[in-house]
């Protein structure tokens, strides 16, 4: 039987450290993530059994290729959403890659009233300081923020944190916490509205797992 789109759900996942657990989570669910674990450069499977088709992206990009429709789905760093501001529906947190993205600055400085802000999420930080009636001047940085108040090009950072190690080490502290993040399942509306029975079922069997993940520890 010839299969058309609309009964495939395309789902865009984000290299790097955030796959492995993904696909634990997905294979927890009851996807065979098998071809995904292969050694390969490929960037797009397809499951012809369960009508899937999986897209490997950089995280930044994840967004923009559910919001176009690229994809139905998508899982990302809450950190993202909050920078990139798309038009998604958020359907699940994941709890995956938990940390924080925060305000960070030299240790024995004082607190923050104003300045220069490096960071990798410009939109973040403007409107967390903006919020806050602090004026700041942001400088985009794309790796090794911590560089920036050493240098002196910044007064502090915004960046994500987990266990603190590396601000430490490069004598910077965490002052304030913006947004707690973990991964999210987000998808295209037009997509939801479409196929909102199999992303419904989706959901549901990653609710199931997860459930299941929160008793075993």
């Amino acid at each position: 039987m010839k299969m058309t789109a609309n009964e495939w759900l395309t789902i865009a996942l984000a290299k790097g450290r955030i796959l492995p657990p993904t696909l634990d989570l997905l294979e927890a669910a009851g996807i065979d993530c098998s071809v995904l674990r292969e050694k390969t450069r490929k960037l797009i499977f397809s499951d012809n059994r369960n009508k899937m088709r999986f897209v490997l992206a950089k995280p930044t990009d994840i967004p923009t290729y559910v919001e176009y429709g690229a994809a139905d789905l998508g899982v990302v760093g809450k950190d993202v959403l909050l920078e990139e501001e798309k038009e998604l529906y958020e359907l699940l947190d994941l709890k995956l890659g938990a940390c924080r993205l925060s305000v960070a600055g030299k240790k024995g400085g004082g607190s923050f009233t104003g300045g220069y802000v490096a960071t990798k999420y410009p939109r973040v930080a403007k409107r967390y300081f903006q919020q806050q009636g602090k004026q700041c001047e942001v400088i985009k940085l794309h790796g090794s923020v911590e560089l920036a108040p050493l240098l002196k090009l910044a007064d502090v950072i915004v960046d994500l944190v987990s266990t603190g190690r590396t601000l430490a080490e490069n004598n910077l502290v965490e002052r304030e916490i913006i947004a707690r993040i973990t991964a999210r399942l987000v998808a295209n509306p037009g997509s939801y509205q479409v196929k909102g029975k199999r992303i419904a079922a989706l959901v549901e069997a990653l609710s199931r797992a997860l459930a299941g993940k929160e008793v075993q520890s």
